[in-house]
């Protein structure tokens, strides 16, 4: 058997333990992906899929681009491989440039890992290195949310609320989290952009802060929009109360936007969409079209310069760091991938594609078994009722929509809808279209 096809479809699929997947039914009907291309993917049996969620966000310059795959290519003929500890690489400083062009205010400071996780992880680390810095290394608790994801590393698992990511590890987890309650409401009923209830949620933060004494606290973490939950929009006013929660109290606001960065709100960061400038933000995904992993963390220039004051020249400020922090091949993706962001106005043609997006996406509440339906700016979430146990319905309507010809994610009962940004309005069609399709044999099944 040829390499092309071993990797394609492979003898086996027994040695491989795949990430977040039910591998027993996987390995019963294995659901391969072999090509990919602008909005579409093909499976091993042949059959086109249109992808519905960019990858898992990650995407939304569509498959395949040339400028990237280029891009790469020439770094590779170049340079490889660059060790990133107390030696540098040209492209790094100019792709740390080209992003903070687009972060608000002065979150001008860019310090790169390896993907979502580990950007969570280190903005976690330097948050306790500022504090420390400044003389108040008793800060170590960090505040999560409810619902909330922030990747899989021990930090991003204890400050993460999504229970079956937290409950088999709890053991093990970071001392002094504590969580907020998530923002999703009853009256959160079929709601296209931010709710407009729940703003006094943000007071969980004042509670905890009189609870643990607000001179402990050294971070709050949210998602600006709680993604892979289900696409959980903030009520109006609840992240600006946020804020002035943590600025009362001397607390660094932290937004995780590895999933909202780049365009998906229609903004470059959700923060700019929602005008409220956290001190750390956090990247990935999308930053490198998913080609290459990487990830950011941008963080305001006095953090940056606190951090450094406190320790004498010559001497490691931070340690903190990763074998593949900015190396050349990533940095060389995400170079070309600002390219496209400039060159095709990628962030205005989100933008004006959510309408349409939003519109259609809310014409499937009338499918008997959609509970509820949420959306902001290019993604969506479209609760399922309910069936025996939870996570069966999505699980279900999953695999009744890849056989149905559209491709996306679902996180328990969530369908998680993220369209490519490069779409048209016939591959919205096409996405709806599909998962009404999908929806409706899933209905069916469950009746036979």
């Amino acid at each position: 058997m040829s390499s092309e096809n071993r990797t394609s479809v492979p003898n086996s699929l027994n040695e491989h333990w795949m990430p977040f997947t039910s591998n027993k039914d996987f390995k019963e009907n294995p659901r391969l992906i072999t090509e990919a291309k602008g909005v579409y993917l093909k499976n091993h049996h042949g059959k086109t899929q249109i992808d519905a969620s960019s990858g898992l966000f990650c995407n939304p310059l569509g498959h395949g681009r040339e400028e990237i795959i280029n891009a790469i290519t020439n770094q590779l003929k170049k340079l490889d491989y660059a060790q990133p500890f107390q030696q540098g690489f040209g492209g790094s400083f100019e792709l740390a440039t080209r992003i903070a062009k687009h972060t608000p205010a002065n979150l001008n400071r860019i310090f790169y890992t390896m993907c979502g996780s580990s950007a969570v992880e280190t903005a976690i680390k330097i948050s306790i290195a500022y504090h420390r810095a400044n003389g108040q290394g008793e800060r170590f608790r960090i505040i999560g949310r409810e619902r909330g994801y922030h990747g899989m590393h021990i930090g991003g698992t204890s400050v993460g609320g999504m229970i079956n990511n937290v409950k088999t590890f709890a053991n093990i987890l970071m001392p002094g989290v504590v969580h907020m309650r998530h923002t999703h409401l009853p009256e959160h009923k079929f709601v296209s952009g931010q709710p407009e209830t729940g703003a006094e949620l943000a007071n969980d933060l004042e509670r905890i802060c009189a609870n643990f004494g607000a001179e402990n606290i050294s971070a709050c973490i949210v998602e600006p929009i709680a993604g892979s939950t289900g696409t959980l929009v903030p009520p109006k006013g609840y992240l600006q109360r946020l804020r002035e929660i943590c600025d009362k109290h001397g607390i660094l606001l932290i937004f995780d936007e590895v999933i909202t960065g780049w365009g998906r709100t229609g903004s470059p960061f959700a923060s700019q969409e929602f005008d409220v400038t956290p001190d750390i933000i956090t990247m990935a995904k999308a930053t490198t079209n998913g080609i290459v992993p990487m990830g950011v963390v941008a963080c305001k220039e006095e953090i940056y310069d606190t951090v450094m004051d406190a320790s004498p020249k010559g001497s490691v400020e931070l340690f903190h760091g990763y074998t593949y922090s900015g190396i050349p091949v990533a940095v060389a993706a995400a170079l070309a991938v600002q390219d496209i962001f400039e060159k095709e106005d990628i962030f205005n043609r989100a933008k004006n594609l959510t309408p349409y997006f939003q519109k259609g996406l809310f014409s499937l509440q009338d499918l008997e078994s959609v509970d509820n339906i949420r959306g902001y700016g290019m993604m969506g979430g479209i609760d399922m009722k309910l069936n025996t146990k939870p996570g069966k319905a999505g699980f279900e309507c999953f695999k009744a929509c890849y056989e149905a010809g559209v491709n996306f994610k679902a996180t328990g009962d969530c369908l998680i809808i993220a369209p490519q940004f490069i779409c048209e309005e016939k591959h919205i069609d096409e996405i709806i279209d599909k998962l009404r399709t999908g929806i409706t044999n899933y209905q069916k099944n469950q009746k036979n």
